[in-house]
């Protein structure tokens, strides 16, 4: 669920420039600073300091191990240069300046920090731009803690082309060279681990095409009738996917599949209504669902004093071969974020979430 967006600004300097502009449009979520994590790297520990000489520790935010990018840029022997007008991180080129220094923190604790998500961070690694993704297949961006920007450790392993993995018994992240460039996605808060090898080949299955077929089959669709948005094979939760999107030629539907490379087999579909309005949603003996007003009342009598003035984002959108509403309720530095069956009622999804933690 989205927080609310931070306003006020982060003016320590980060690298050589200000991080200022990127922190407007960050927001703020509550991370762990962990000085117990000890980070290996072919077979060393290594400890890492900011340019002031300030020993920096990683920071674990929803089970994913962060450290900044300065020290990505030592462990990789390049520059990391920052671009405050665009907002921008590069990584490139051989370093042309030492790894910094200082006084080991050895009085440092567990503790809970402020740590600021910024997707309006672009990272580049050798002038390309780069976006990066967690164990279950979600994009994880740039994140900003006293002024330094971080990164995922997953995300590190990649770019050196090191596997990572975890020593729940040492509390030890552990990034050392793979020849078969294995990467292991692990999760520190359960210390479970799942390798999968992103340089290997997937599976011999079906072709994009055969995969583009299978979704309009399902859709009931030609390919005359739609436009492909994405077709992309990607490796994900154990296993190769074909992900396909399209809209139909009025853009009025949008649909979104995933399929297995391996079998063909349709993983999970969605078809949103864009900029179409579909009559009243029907329940399944052919009378209609609940009203738009009658979903609000439901949603707001979960929250005591909340009124519609406190709704957001209100929709109806099908899901799931479903019309649901779909919505999110701010009030008193909560916000609720819900999903209720247009036919029925229920309400299927409920979320609470603190806007300021």
């Amino acid at each position: 669920m989205k927080r609310k967006t931070i306003t006020r600004l982060l003016c320590t300097a980060v690298l050589t420039a200000s991080l200022c502009g990127a922190a407007n449009a960050s927001t703020a979520v509550t991370a762990q600073l962990d000085p117990n994590i000890t980070v290996q790297i072919d077979g060393t520990a290594r400890t890492f300091y900011n340019v002031q000489g300030q020993e920096v520790h990683p920071i674990v935010y929803r089970g994913t191990t962060y450290l900044p990018i300065r020290s990505i840029g030592e462990l990789m022997d390049r520059n990391v240069d920052w671009n405050n007008a665009s907002n921008t991180v590069s990584i490139g080129g051989k370093r042309s300046t030492g790894n910094a220094t200082g006084t080991p923190d050895h009085a440092a604790k567990k503790t809970d920090v402020t740590f600021y998500l910024s997707p309006e961070i672009t990272v580049m690694i050798d002038g390309t731009e780069r976006t990066f993704y967690g164990a279950d297949g979600k994009q994880v961006v740039p994140a900003i803690y006293n002024g330094s920007i971080y990164l995922p450790i997953r995300s590190i392993g990649e770019m050196m082309h090191k596997a990572v993995s975890w020593d729940e018994r040492t509390q030890t992240v552990i990034l050392r060279a793979d020849a078969n460039g294995m990467v292991t996605d692990y999760d520190t808060q359960n210390g479970g681990s799942s390798v999968h090898s992103i340089g290997s080949k997937p599976a011999e299955g079906v072709t994009l095409e055969q995969a583009k077929q299978t979704a309009l089959n399902h859709a009931g669709k030609t390919a005359a009738e739609v436009t492909f948005v994405k077709t992309k094979k990607d490796f994900d939760d154990g296993r190769w996917k074909y992900e396909i999107e399209f809209i139909t030629s009025s853009n009025d539907l949008e649909y979104d599949y995933e399929i297995d490379v391996a079998t063909g087999k349709i993983l999970s579909w969605d078809q949103d209504a864009e900029n179409y309005v579909p009559a009243a949603p029907q329940k399944p003996n052919g009378t209609q669902g609940i009203s738009e007003a009658a979903a609000k009342k439901i949603a707001l009598a979960r929250v005591s004093g909340a009124t519609s003035a406190n709704l957001s984002e209100f929709k109806r959108d099908f899901d799931d071969g479903r019309w649901e509403y779909e919505g999110k309720i701010l009030y008193q530095n909560m916000e609720y974020e819900f999903t209720i069956d247009a036919s029925t009622g229920a309400i299927l999804e409920w979320e609470a979430e603190s806007i300021y933690d």
